[in-house]
């Protein structure tokens, strides 16, 4: 849009800009200074009798240059003001990677050769099939070093190999070979303790012996609290391994190895935080997060990775990480430090809820297991007390026909109940979920209160607006029209708001004793 400043304000296209003119010919010029050509339209339309240029871009999935072969990317510059800045050849790639029209990995990396693979690397490999995979895929297990490699992609190869791909030399590279030929990768392992850094180590590894010694760091640091559920033991770790070891994999296969910088796993003292280079692929957000179609940035790397047991098969570890998370008793991760230019997921520890855990146990005993979507809507019930439909459909992030679905089987499961009506249904956790979850006194107090809260929203909103009506009542405590009509009637009765006209027409001032 042309005529509309950075923050917000129109001011109005002008002559210089094409307006004035025939728009033809600004969508001609665009199309001259591109390559390939792009066909955009162009209208004009008036805000507030100041007139601004609409161009319109259809969606490109190909590089676009300008006519004299340059590459640009909008960003935000130094000064937080947005810049058109030049791309390379390393951005380039990184971009049509975020597309998914190149694999990185798959790439072949010049001067690199068979002799800059390590035996042991392949080893290990195996032993990881073998002890993480089961006989899916045994036949890995009998093939010689090259047979495997050219099995898993990772080299070209007729008879003898002409070509090394990156991921070759990420998943079986010698350590000098990874220095030399991709210098980019590095794994950092950091335990921080406030300003103090306790532990501070970098690797250069191949990436499966990097996935090894960070588990078993992880093991010899993981406590875990035992709670008995009946005759049955439950262990629950300070964090779930299944999930950590989802997100570190999740690191190596998507960062972008075409960036500097090292993956970060920092341990702190009530939370992890793993740190990779390159932002999210192109289509994924924070808001699609648990719902878009997998999208590896490596696509070949990611397929070794299942194959020898690490990942999950499905593609879907970040369900994984959410799921293992809640069912520990804690916080959902977060990946809201993210940002076009690192992705950063951060697990909390702390103390678990022992109570949740108990009362997930309970459900499965009973052969109700619980799946993401449930977890989700009762770990954010128990800590904000309420949920309306629409705010479970963004939290789950499916539609809202889906998530009163959800809704539902936990409501016929007793875990949940409803109130209000319509627009004004809000969603809470049962009186038997709160005795679960040893809080009995919960469900009164959030039964009392809500009256009390509801009348004080009312007359700040009075206070504010000077009055209110029934349908503005309902839709600001999210209540039926009927509960609204009897809310406001008390605070009449009460003598803190008088009410003014009939029926559909009645309107509520302050009172006397507001």
């Amino acid at each position: 849009m042309i005529g509309v400043e950075d923050d917000g304000r129109i001011t109005g296209a002008r002559p210089r800009h094409g307006y004035g003119t025939d728009t033809d010919k600004l969508a001609a010029l665009i199309a001259n200074r591109t390559r390939p050509n792009l066909a955009v339209t162009v209208q004009t339309v008036t805000i507030g009798e100041k007139p601004v240029l609409v161009i319109e871009i259809p969606f490109q999935r190909q590089l676009v240059a300008t006519s004299e072969g340059v590459f640009l990317r909008r960003t935000l510059g130094g000064d937080g003001r947005p810049a058109c800045v030049p791309m390379d050849g390393f951005a380039v790639q990184s971009l049509q990677a975020d597309r998914g029209l190149l694999d990185p990995s798959a790439q072949i990396v010049p001067g690199a050769a068979w002799e800059h693979l390590d035996p042991l690397e392949f080893e290990r490999f195996r032993r990881s099939v073998r002890e993480r995979r089961g006989r899916s895929d045994e036949a890995l297990l009998a093939l010689p070093d090259l047979e495997l490699a050219k099995a898993l992609g990772v080299v070209e190869a007729n008879g003898s190999v002409r070509g090394v791909r990156l991921a070759a030399l990420l998943l079986f590279g010698q350590e000098e070979a990874l220095r030399r030929f991709v210098p980019s990768h590095e794994v950092a392992f950091q335990v921080l303790r406030g300003l103090d850094v306790e532990v501070n180590d970098f690797f250069r590894w191949p990436l499966l012996r990097v996935m090894e010694e960070l588990e078993a760091r992880i093991r010899a640091r993981n406590r875990e609290e035992e709670l008995m559920v009946g005759l049955l033991r439950v262990g629950v770790p300070d964090y779930p391994e299944r999930a950590l070891r989802e997100a570190l994999a999740n690191a190596l296969i998507h960062r972008d190895y075409q960036r500097l910088g090292a993956v970060h796993f920092q341990w702190h003292r009530d939370q992890i935080e793993i740190v990779s280079p390159g932002g999210f692929p192109e289509g994924v957000r924070l808001d699609n997060l648990l719902v878009t179609a997998p999208r590896p940035r490596n696509p070949l790397l990611a397929d070794a990775f299942k194959r020898a047991g690490i990942v999950e098969r499905t593609a879907r570890g970040i369900d994984t990480i959410f799921y293992e998370q809640l069912r520990n008793g804690r916080p959902a991760p977060s990946y809201a430090r993210s940002n076009e230019a690192t992705v950063s997921v951060v697990i909390p520890g702390g103390a678990a809820n022992l109570d949740f855990v108990r009362l997930l146990v309970t459900e499965a005993q009973q052969g109700r297991d619980l799946g993401l979507d449930e977890l989700l809507i009762l770990n954010a019930l128990w800590q904000t007390r309420s949920l309306t439909t629409d705010e479970a459909s963004r939290l789950t992030q499916k539609p809202e026909s889906q998530a009163r679905a959800v809704l539902h089987r936990l409501l016929e499961a007793g875990l949940i109940e409803e109130r209000g009506q319509k627009k004004g249904r809000s969603w809470h956790l049962s009186a038997a979920t709160y005795r679960l979850l040893g809080d009995k006194a919960g469900y009164v107090r959030q039964r009392g209160f809500e009256p009390l809260q509801q009348e004080q929203m009312v007359l700040q909103y009075v206070e504010k607006h000077g009055r209110i009506t029934r349908r503005e009542a309902a839709e600001l405590c999210r209540i039926g029209p009927y509960q609204a009509t009897r809310l406001l009637a008390r605070l009449v009765e009460a003598g803190r708001l008088s009410r003014h006209g009939e029926r559909k027409g009645a309107w509520y001032e302050r009172g006397a004793k507001i």
